[in-house]
């Protein structure tokens, strides 16, 4: 864990449980894709950094999950770089309050207040393509998160956040945590049309072809949508759809899994609602799914 690959020319990443970019931008100067999920992993970093003689110019945030930005407030303490992060993500990495109050969509309970959902806040500038290092070419990768973004490198190495799961992650746990269906759809048709020396996925195998690797999420996201769809034949709530599919994967209940696995049901809800796929109704005060 933690060590250094290099992809391609000055294009590396950092092993960890979320991969991080490192990109060489002279001799002396970089700048990381991501930061790590904690303290430890800055300190991981910082250690990688000085065993080569390297300064830290910036962060670039793909998104603001608390696993890609947990290092950004050691690193920037420590060396004082500049952190971007796009969109809303930004609010999300200067406020990471709001990812755990997103996810359970209200105050959360303090066994949601912890490092995997809530990241130390960071001083982060909002991301536009003017921000890059010369070369640099901005990717738009929304569907996972808000305004999650990715990165080609002058190398032809594209960083791709997580815009996708091992297949390894999904035989496991089969639902992989989705923010806007359609747009996650979309992004993934994009990325097998993608070209490129390597792609980097910030939880899956570096790879020179990332096209069937797509095609496999993509092939996941239609077989969840038709068991939720079978699973409202008759009308249902939002808790019975989420205990069914509990119990179908043999997915162990606790907060976090409630918050994580109950958003995205929520949104592949909404997802197959505004399809036209089911219909909401409301009875005895009950918010209940069907079938169209």
């Amino acid at each position: 864990m933690y060590e250094l690959t290099q992809v391609a020319g000055n294009s590396y990443y950092i092993q960890s449980p979320a991969k991080i970019g490192l990109v060489r931008l002279n001799d002396t100067d970089v700048c990381l894709i991501d930061s790590g999920n904690d303290k430890e992993a800055g300190r991981k970093v910082r250690q990688i950094l000085d065993a080569n003689g390297w300064r830290l110019t910036a962060i670039y945030n793909t998104h603001s999950n608390a696993d890609h930005i947990g290092g950004n407030q050691y690193l920037q303490n420590q060396t004082g770089c500049r952190i971007y992060a796009p969109g809303i993500e930004s609010d999300f990495t200067r406020h990471p309050v709001l990812e755990p109050s997103f996810l359970y969509g209200g105050y959360p309970p303090k066994e949601l207040q912890h490092k995997f959902l809530m990241a130390k806040p960071s001083d982060a500038q909002e991301l536009t393509p003017a921000c890059l290092p010369e070369g640099f070419e901005l990717l738009q990768l929304p569907g996972h998160f808000f305004d999650m973004v990715g990165f080609r490198t002058p190398d032809d190495v594209v960083y791709l956040a997580d815009c996708l799961s091992s297949r390894e992650t999904l035989e496991k746990y089969q639902i992989g945590f989705l923010y806007d269906v359609a747009a996650y759809l979309n992004t993934l048709e994009m990325v097998k049309t993608l070209s490129g020396r390597a792609f980097v996925p910030a939880h899956a195998a570096a790879t020179e072809d990332i096209a069937p690797l797509a095609q496999y999420n993509i092939d996941k996201v239609l077989e969840i949508a038709d068991i939720i769809t079978e699973l409202c034949r008759a009308p249902q709530t939002f808790e019975a759809v989420l205990q069914q599919l509990f119990r179908r994967f043999d997915l162990v209940m606790n907060f976090e899994q409630y918050v994580l696995v109950g958003s995205t049901v929520r949104s592949y809800l909404a997802w197959l609602k505004d399809s036209g796929r089911l219909c909401a109704v409301f009875d005895d005060n009950r918010l209940l799914w069907q079938q169209a």
